[in-house]
């Protein structure tokens, strides 16, 4: 445990950090999950769904949570899935 106020604030801040980041990807990680769901069934919504989680992912990007290149290769795998099952 912290001795020095300074740091027992610090230790406040990096659990409130910590719980909001967490909500952040948890919630990422389950909208990709249900837009490779409705990719794969071919649902009508799954454009939509994508376009969500694609939001979703440059907010995480720009906020630190997730770093750039991991946004980008999600953002591109889930595009990858949609074009391929659009063409086919």
């Amino acid at each position: 445990m912290p001795i020095k106020k300074s740091a027992k604030k610090e230790l406040r801040k990096n659990i409130k950090r910590h719980i909001r980041n967490k909500r952040i990807k948890d919630n990422l990680k389950s909208l990709i999950k249900k837009s490779r769901k409705a990719i794969e069934a071919k649902d009508n919504q799954a454009k939509e769904l994508v376009a969500r989680t694609l939001k979703v992912l440059d907010k995480a990007a720009q906020k630190g949570i997730i770093k750039k290149n991991t946004r980008d290769r999600k953002k591109s795998r889930l595009h990858q899935r949609l074009n391929k099952t659009s063409k086919a």
